[in-house]
């Protein structure tokens, strides 16, 4: 009996001196612990609170000096004291290479200039900024689009095989504007889907001040509620899409940018006016696009700011009258894109119209892929094609509220449009000479395309908003 006492007793005792260990160690442990926690954040907090603090550091003068191997640490120190500077930083990775900070509010240039004075110094120089390398390095916008990474011809950073900054630097020029919803655009197609979701926020409405349209020879029945644009197929006010060619050229120029849906357009925000004269099979006439034309030029008149017109077809008939309404158009403010064919053949000697016709508010336009290289199927011509833009691999918007893929001149004209756009929603006055040649002098002069392209270059939203 008394030896199961002392066994007990003595158990009882190890299980005491193991439970006052353990709360021993649980002391040592816990400030550490807790200081490794709570005391960063603490800091950080007063540092940024802490009323004492000198918040007028950053804006001193800093510069960047090696002195010679023979000079020593106290050496040093006695000639930073002597100017009245400091040592900020050693770097640890160079000998004798220190960054100093001026403490009498001098320039770089003044106490570059005292240090390198110094025989003791082997080199001195300023603290620059830095900015980031991509095309067009500076202010930009990125999009938050979802597919957004897919379009290289907005952001090209060499993904599937491209070229690093082969795009239209749209990104840096949405730092300076990203539309304006005081801008149309006429997008002459197989109508567009105005229900997309990505469309919809900027597809044109008539204003309820503009009266409906009307043509005695077309709407013989009375006035066309045109409420969203023009069909000249069915000569009514329904101008919906049922090919997707047109709906894919209307996202290019306007879908809508930054609200996580689908692709960003040129322009965040723009008005899109449908026009449809093409059908379902992607047929049309000539008549036909004169017809829509002329509702164009109508608008216009009526008070809508109609600047630019998207027209992504053609064919090698020479019509007079169809060039008669371009024209026509020129002369009521309205820019006139067009593309240049998807023939592999050279403009000049094989005319593609309404691109080949030589008026001064047409602009014509070839095909770049993602290595800023001619497309094997873009027309070209030295002195009838004006300019190339991205036309391979393009994704945008499609029918029943899709996106899809697609390649040719009648995707590189609707990214010269939404750049005219761009320029027009900060400078709404601009005539259409001088928006014209804003666009062909502020390309990115590309060698594979001097003697294709009159410009020699490929389009640059940047430089023609003036971002660069």
């Amino acid at each position: 009996m008394s030896r199961n006492l002392w066994l007990n007793l003595s158990i009882a005792l190890a299980l005491i001196l193991i439970a006052a260990f353990a709360g021993r160690l649980h002391k040592w442990s816990w400030p550490r612990s807790s200081q490794q926690i709570s005391h960063p954040s603490r800091e950080r907090e007063e540092t940024a609170t802490d009323p004492g603090s000198d918040e007028s550091d950053s804006s001193k003068t800093e510069i960047l000096v090696r002195f010679r191997p023979n000079v020593s640490r106290d050496a040093i120190e006695r000639i930073t004291s002597r100017l009245n500077d400091e040592v900020e930083d050693r770097i640890e990775a160079v000998d004798g290479l220190e960054v100093i900070e001026d403490e009498d509010n001098e320039s770089a240039d003044e106490v570059v200039a005292q240090y390198r004075a110094l025989s003791e110094v082997e080199y001195a120089e300023a603290n620059s900024e830095i900015k980031l390398d991509h095309e067009g390095a500076g202010k930009h916008m990125h999009a938050n689009d979802e597919l957004f990474f897919k379009q290289w011809a907005l952001f090209n950073h060499g993904q599937d095989g491209g070229k690093s900054g082969a795009d239209i630097s749209a990104m840096q020029a949405w730092a300076v504007t990203r539309g304006s919803d005081q801008v149309v655009v006429a997008v002459l197609d197989s109508g567009v889907d105005y229900t997309h979701p990505d469309l919809a926020a900027n597809i044109w409405t008539r204003p309820e001040i503009i009266k409906q349209y009307e043509d005695e020879d077309l709407t013989s029945e009375g006035a066309v509620d045109d409420v969203h644009g023009f069909n000249v197929v069915d000569d009514n006010g329904d101008p919906m899409d049922d090919n997707g060619h047109g709906t894919h050229c209307a996202g290019i120029i306007g879908a809508q940018g930054g609200n996580e849906t689908g692709i960003a357009g040129i322009n965040w925000t723009v008005k899109i006016m449908p026009l449809k004269f093409m059908d379902a099979d992607g047929a049309g006439t000539t008549k036909d696009a004169i017809e829509a034309i002329n509702y164009v030029i109508n608008r216009k008149r009526a008070g809508v700011n109609v600047r630019v017109i998207s027209a992504s077809w053609g064919s090698t008939t020479n019509s007079r009258a169809l060039e008669d309404l371009i024209r026509k158009a020129g002369q009521e403010g309205i820019l006139f894109v067009a593309a240049a064919g998807n023939d592999h053949s050279d403009n000049d000697a094989k005319p593609h119209y309404p691109a080949s016709y030589e008026l001064n508010n047409v602009i014509s336009v070839a095909a770049t892929d993602r290595n800023d290289e001619l497309t094997s199927f873009s027309n070209w011509g030295a002195t009838s094609v004006d300019v190339a833009a991205p036309g391979q691999q393009i994704v945008s918007t499609w029918l029943n509220h899709g996106f899809e893929e697609k390649q040719g001149t009648s995707m590189a004209t609707p990214f010269v449009a939404g750049v005219a756009a761009l320029v027009l929603s900060t400078n709404p006055t601009i005539s259409i000479d001088e928006l014209r040649a804003r666009l062909l002098n502020s390309v990115d002069a590309i060698p594979s395309l001097t003697g294709k392209v009159a410009s020699g270059g490929r389009i640059n939203a940047a430089k023609a908003v003036a971002a660069q």
